[in-house]
C-alpha cells in the first residue's frame, strides 16, 4: 500500500507543513528544529513503513512515528506554556496529533491481525 493513498500520512504532512509554517520566522532555532524534526518524522516512518517487505517491520516503523508524535504533542505543550504558540493553534495542532495517534493505533492493530 503506497502511503500517499493513507489519510494518516496525509494528516500528518499537512500537520508538519502547518507547524513548518507557523514557526518559520522563530529565533529559537533549537525549538524550531526540535518541534520541526518530530512532525517531520511521524509522516516520514509512515513512509518508511509502508516501504517494508514484512508487516513486522512496517509495524516498527508505525510505532516509531506514534513516538514522533508523542513528541511533537510534549514540544506543543511547552511551546504554548513558553508563548510560542497560541492556545488556539496549540489546541488544534495537539487534537489532529490525537486523531494521528489513533490512526495509527488502528493501523498497526489491522496489520497484526493480518500476520
Amino acid at each position: 500500500m503506497k502511503c500517499e493513498n493513507l489519510d494518516v500520512w496525509q494528516r500528518s504532512c499537512r500537520l508538519s507543513v502547518s507547524i513548518y509554517q507557523y514557526l518559520q520566522d522563530s529565533k529559537d532555532y533549537g525549538f524550531k528544529d526540535q518541534i520541526t524534526r518530530s512532525s517531520l518524522s511521524i509522516a516520514s516512518n509512515i513512509a518508511e513503513g509502508m516501504e517494508k517487505a514484512s508487516k513486522k517491520d512496517s509495524i516498527k516503523f508505525l510505532n516509531i512515528a506514534k513516538g514522533s508524535c508523542a513528541e511533537l504533542i510534549t514540544q506543543i505543550h511547552i511551546g504554548n506554556e513558553i508563548g510560542y504558540i497560541d492556545n488556539e493553534t496549540g489546541n488544534i495542532w495537539i487534537n489532529e496529533s490525537d486523531e494521528i495517534l489513533k490512526m495509527l493505533s488502528g493501523l498497526i492493530n489491522s496489520l497484526k491481525q493480518s500476520i
